[in-house]
């Protein structure tokens, strides 16, 4: 889809898939069975070699990395075919690759030496071997990664998230006193939330879903995660809270209202009876242990 509907990508977009292609092409690179386009003659290197033209002219600035692959693609190209006992294709290959210029001259004078020697472990061929090509352009990958290092669901989750007004509750930054680890720990909690809520709006807008979401549960989820009720009393509460939540005696009226939902929802459902009933610091586990507790006393 996105191969077939290229000229519709935004322009941003581009650069990622035209680097895709490229990393596709050069993982079947030695595979000249392989064809990635209509012409039977291009190889997947020769066909690298048109994306890594496209990734250079979306590059501001060059830098010798451009250079390097590219004339490593360019040799490997014949490499691959002379490895192969194909040497009149590597002679047709090197006259597609190679212009007149002063350039690319004297690399072109010494592969056609190289070809017309049939002997594809010439040192030229060995000190730009194809390990150093995948070597090369894994350096490139991680570079252009860590330039264009960005959270595509937390930004567009971010985006839903307050045009539903959403910044100013659940979301917003709290001003708590808790240690530089637990600040980490609600944000990447936001990460996971902000996902949540994207992802839940995106299958709500689904045509012809069969999925269906209680909205209830994902904002248990949304609760759970962000933690925001317990960073917020570590102040006021220090560790007593995490203590007392494990040591929490049932009350008769918490009893009755397990009782009254598992009346409503079943048994096992016990995330949905915790959702829609008012416990005190319970989770959907103590639900469970305290309904067995209940059946022996029964």
């Amino acid at each position: 889809a996105l191969i077939n509907h290229l000229s519709k990508i935004p322009t941003h977009l581009k650069k990622t898939v035209y680097l895709c292609q490229l990393l596709i092409r050069t993982a079947e690179g030695r595979n000249l069975e392989c064809h990635f386009e209509n012409d039977q003659r291009i190889s997947p290197l020769e066909s690298a070699l048109s994306f890594w033209t496209l990734l250079e002219r979306e590059e501001i600035k060059r830098e010798k990395i451009h250079e390097d692959i590219r004339r490593l693609i360019q040799i490997q190209t014949v490499a691959v075919h002379m490895e192969n006992g194909y040497f009149r294709e590597a002679a047709e290959v090197l006259g597609r690759l190679f212009t007149d210029s002063d350039s690319d001259k004297p690399l072109r004078v010494k592969l056609a030496t190289v070809i017309k020697s049939k002997d594809p472990y010439v040192p030229l061929l060995e000190n730009f071997s194809y390990s150093l090509l995948i070597s090369k352009i894994k350096s490139y990958v991680e570079l252009y990664m860590k330039e264009n290092e960005t959270n595509f669901l937390i930004q567009a989750a971010t985006e839903e998230a307050e045009s539903k007004g959403l910044g100013a509750t659940a979301l917003q930054n709290e001003t708590v006193n808790v240690n530089e680890n637990d600040k980490r720990n609600l944000e990447t909690k936001k990460g996971f939330v902000l996902s949540i809520i994207l992802l839940r709006d995106m299958l709500g807008q689904m045509q012809n879903c069969c999925l269906k979401i209680d909205s209830s549960l994902v904002w248990m989820y949304i609760n759970y995660l962000l933690g925001l009720n317990s960073l917020q009393n570590v102040e006021k509460h220090g560790d007593a809270l995490a203590c007392g939540r494990r040591r929490q005696r049932w009350t008769h009226k918490e009893d009755m209202k397990l009782r009254s939902g598992i009346r409503a929802f079943g048994v096992g459902n016990w995330t949905k009876i915790l959702v829609h009933g008012d416990f005190n610091n319970r989770t959907s586990v103590m639900l469970k242990d305290r309904w067995r507790t209940l059946c022996r006393n029964d």
